[in-house]
């Protein structure tokens, strides 16, 4: 028997969607607050700190994609932007440590694209408040 996927914000029932975007509201509130400043002391270069926050974004779109926190497109373009970012800083730290060190634009462009994919994350939440509030308002 298999299990029937979560809903997305799309179909979801007003208490599924007041659970899934309290869980996303809290994992963002964590990852600002606990993680980042964790990563950010860690003895590593700046790429090697940033390619690790990347790796873990992508890491936390994969599980919001399949646990259906959210609008599909959105998720699946952060998911995307996620991966390219991470994947520009594991090549910046391979060629590093290949001593080849004029490619820091990869670090530029990844570190853009992680904000931009943070943007996405924050419209995604922002959307599933909105409709859940028009929700409350019609019943």
């Amino acid at each position: 028997m298999t299990a029937r996927p979560p809903h997305t914000a799309e179909e979801a029932t007003a208490s599924e969607l007041r659970r899934a975007s309290a869980r996303l509201l809290f994992m963002l509130l964590a990852l600002a607050l606990l993680v980042v400043p964790i990563i950010r002391d860690l003895p590593l270069g700046h790429s090697t700190r940033i390619g690790m926050l990347a790796w873990l974004l992508v890491g936390l779109a994969l599980y919001w994609l399949f646990q259906g926190m959210g609008y599909r497109p959105l998720l699946l373009l952060q998911l995307v932007l996620f991966s390219v970012a991470a994947t520009m800083l594991t090549a910046k730290v391979l060629l590093a440590i290949l001593d080849v060190n004029q490619v820091n634009f990869l670090r530029y462009v990844a570190r853009w694209l992680i904000m931009l994919a943070a943007l996405c994350a924050g419209a995604n939440l922002l959307g599933m408040l909105v409709v859940l509030g028009q929700r409350r308002r019609s019943s």
